[in-house]
This record gives structure tokens, C-alpha cells and sequence, in this order.
């Protein structure tokens, strides 16, 4: 989403933004994601992470942000709603956009910048850049064809891992930096309604009701992250060979379930095992952890998951509750998969939230593995006032893959202040 923000600002700054896209055009993306749920084909650059709009086209299109002075937040929510998201956006508490509605607010922004001289190209990946004495002067798309520009904005998303190897090859730093990796923890909406609002079933005039928990155990925080009321869990995997986790909502958010990541955050001395990687160390674990899922499984999108009391108290779960995940579940160990570090202070943290909000810890509620991609375990270093690379003249890094922004709104305004600054270089 950072790169479509850029390229609308850039229109406005008089300069002609050339898109790139790993991935395909919504309308066409959509089969994979159909692929992906009903057959567990995975296509590793067109999925939940990849393709038109990256991860926030089918994210649950929540618009809360505490970003406030990272931009302008009125002119983004405004131009959403210029292309299509409804005008509640602009007075509502917490703006929720909905991912049935997001994909041609996506398409309508991809047109604005075709309609304004802009080039958008798709199944479209960046293989190598185009250096010369320090300065990137292009990229090399599918490995052949060469485009030249007078500047580079990098704006991947969380989940482009070959990018940053790309980065590394050519000796452009990076930088290692704490992320965060757990579960999805979903429960029934109307058991959070009944927990939230003391009722059920809820009124009618009131929204799904949704929580935010948090809690530090041993030093580290323990969170709740991307609460989705009324929503689904979805497959997120961008590689064969690997179990990811993600939630979303339909705008109406009218699913019977209630789902919410659920992790620890992860420094670098947590990565004991994984110090030969280098820079790399928190990739490699991130991977690690989502094939050990995926092997525990029978080679589909089946997700590893157990009851949530069964969880906290190390036991196999003899059946599970329904779920909201379409490829399914099956009964595992989690407490034995997961690293034992994340294990240990999740379940002190599920406990500590049981307390805080009574009703949460039930065995009525799944534990499913794993929610990995919090964010990136790398960011790419910028200069805080001109957005620049520190070593690679015309390089841009830009939102939530060089690691500066964390949601649809942070990532659009990323996008419009890195399309200001390069105005301001050119």
C-alpha cells in the first residue's frame, strides 16, 4: 500500500512513478488466494503478502493508527474515500474499511495513476538492481529486462525475503532488528460480546466487540496484535513448505468468530541457534518456526492448533472448536512446536490476560499456529530527513519492508513523505 500512496504523491509532485509488481492484479490475484484456501497452493508471488496492494489489499483494513506525526492521516482516509471506502472513515473512532471492500478501492487507486501518466506492470519482480560508483540507477524486472530512473523507492512489504538478500549481495546495509512471532488465538464473537458488552446476543445496534491485551513476562512483551472482530483466519504463507497465520474482516464484520494475533516480541539475544546467519539470524528463525509447522502437518494449509486451556496446559487436544479457517485444522502440540521460550511466556501471558478479562481463557477457543509476520526481522536504514539510503544514492526504502511503518495508514503516509522526499532529490 506505501507504494501506491508514493505514486499518487508523486503524480501530484509533477513526476511519473513506473510501478513494479511482484504479484498480479487483484481481480486475477484472487484465484491464488482461492489456491492457497481450497488446495494449499502456494504461489510465491501472488498470495495474502504479494500482489496488488501487497498484504493490506485483504488485510482487515483497519485504519486506527497512533502515527499522528508521521503525516497527514485526513489526506489518506481522503483519498481512500475518493476511491471508493465509504465516508465514515473520516469521522469514525476506529476507520474499518473491510477486505470484500478493499480490493477495488486497490484496482480505483491503480487507475487514478494510470489516468495521470503513470505505469503499473505486474508478475513483475525485482531481481537485481542497476548500480554504478554508489547510485542505483534501475532495476532488472524477471531477470532480462532493464528499466532506468533517476530514483528507487523500495517498498516490498514485511515478507519479500529475496529482497533483502538481493540488498545484502550487493553489499548494501541492512540491519537486523526485534520483531515479534506467536499464534492467532481465535474465540467465538459472540463469547467476546458476552465478555465485552455483557450481553448476548449482542444489541443489534452494537458493533462486534473486539479487546487489546498486553502484558510483560520475563522482560518481554506479550500482546494481542490485529484483532479481528467478526473476522477469519486465513493462510498467509508466501513459500511452499511453510504455515502462516493471518486474520481479516468483510466490512460488516458479521463472521461468528473473533480472532487476534497473539505474540512475543523477539530481540536479537533471544536467537541463540541462529548467530551463523548473521544479519540474517531472525529471518532464518522466522522460517524455521514456519516449516517446523507446515512439517508437523500432511503437507496441505492445515494449521497446527489446540485448545487454549490445552495449550497453557501442555496437552494434546482430543477434538477442536469450529474455526473460521478455511483450509482447516488439525490437533497438535504447539507447546512442543513453538520455541520454548515463545511457548513459556505465551502461556503465562494467556493466563495473565484470563485474569484481565474474564471468560478469555476457555477451552472453547482455538490456538492456531503460527502468526509470524508481525513484521520484518530486517529494516533497511534511511536518513531521518532526506529518506535517503546512507550509502546508495537514489535508493528509497519505503514502509512496512524497510521497517518504518506497521498498517494501511503508517505505510500510505510512508509512501507519501518517501514520493516528497524524492521530489525534493530530483
Amino acid at each position: 500500500m506505501g507504494g501506491y500512496f508514493a505514486a499518487l504523491e508523486l503524480i501530484e509532485q509533477g513526476i511519473q512513478p513506473i510501478i513494479f509488481d511482484r504479484g498480479k492484479d487483484v481481480r486475477t490475484r484472487r484465484r491464488d488466494l482461492r489456491a492457497i484456501q481450497q488446495l494449499g497452493i502456494v504461489n510465491p508471488h501472488s498470495n495474502y503478502c504479494f500482489g496488488e496492494g501487497g498484504a493490506g489489499t485483504y488485510s482487515d483494513g483497519k485504519l486506527y493508527t497512533r502515527s499522528h506525526k508521521r503525516g497527514d492521516i485526513y489526506k489518506v482516509l481522503k483519498l481512500l474515500v475518493e476511491h471508493g471506502a465509504s465516508y465514515d472513515i473520516m469521522i469514525d473512532a476506529h476507520p474499518h474499511i473491510g477486505s470484500n471492500k478493499l480490493p477495488n478501492i486497490v484496482a480505483n487507486i491503480r487507475e487514478t495513476i494510470l489516468q495521470y501518466g503513470g505505469e503499473v506492470y505486474f508478475d513483475s519482480c525485482v531481481t537485481d538492481f542497476i548500480i554504478k560508483d554508489n547510485k542505483i540507477l534501475g532495476v532488472i524486472v524477471n531477470n532480462q529486462a532493464e528499466y532506468l530512473a533517476d530514483a528507487v523507492i523500495l517498498a516490498t512489504g514485511h515478507s519479500a525475503r529475496d529482497i533483502y538478500q538481493l540488498l545484502y549481495q550487493h553489499d548494501i546495509l541492512i540491519e537486523a532488528k526485534p520483531f515479534a512471532l506467536g499464534v492467532r488465538i481465535e474465540h467465538s464473537q459472540d463469547l467476546v460480546d458476552k465478555i465485552q458488552y455483557r450481553q448476548s446476543p449482542r444489541d443489534e445496534n452494537l458493533p462486534a466487540s473486539s479487546y487489546k491485551l498486553v502484558c510483560q513476562v520475563d522482560g518481554r512483551g506479550v500482546f494481542s496484535f490485529c484483532m479481528c472482530p467478526g473476522g477469519l483466519v486465513v493462510p498467509a504463507a508466501t513459500a511452499p513448505g511453510e504455515i502462516v497465520v493471518n486474520g481479516m474482516s468483510m466490512s460488516r464484520r458479521d463472521s461468528e468468530f473473533a480472532n487476534s494475533g497473539t505474540v512475543v516480541s523477539v530481540e536479537t539475544e533471544d536467537l541463540q541457534g541462529f548467530q551463523q546467519f548473521g544479519i540474517f539470524a531472525g529471518l532464518e528463525f522466522q522460517k524455521s518456526v514456519e516449516q517446523t509447522m507446515f512439517k508437523f502437518g500432511d503437507g496441505s494449509q492445515k494449521a497446527p492448533a489446540q485448545r487454549l486451556t490445552d495449550f497453557v496446559n501442555k496437552k494434546i487436544s482430543a477434538t477442536l472448536p469450529d474455526s473460521s479457517y478455511i483450509p482447516g485444522l488439525t490437533s497438535a502440540p504447539l507447546h512442543e512446536l513453538l520455541p520454548n521460550f515463545i511457548y513459556q511466556k505465551l502461556q503465562k501471558g494467556i493466563i495473565e490476560f484470563g485474569k484481565k478479562m474474564k471468560g478469555y481463557y476457555t477451552e472453547e477457543a482455538n490456538v492456531i499456529g503460527t502468526e509470524s509476520r508481525t513484521s520484518a526481522p530486517i529494516r533497511i536504514p534511511r536518513d531521518r530527513v532526506t529518506y535517503l539510503h546512507p550509502q546508495m544514492q537514489g535508493l528509497f526504502p519505503c514502509g512496512e519492508g524497510a521497517g518504518y511503518a506497521g498498517g494501511i495508514v503508517s505505510a500510505a503516509m510512508d509512501g507519501q513523505n518517501v514520493a516528497c522526499a524524492v521530489a525534493k532529490f530530483l
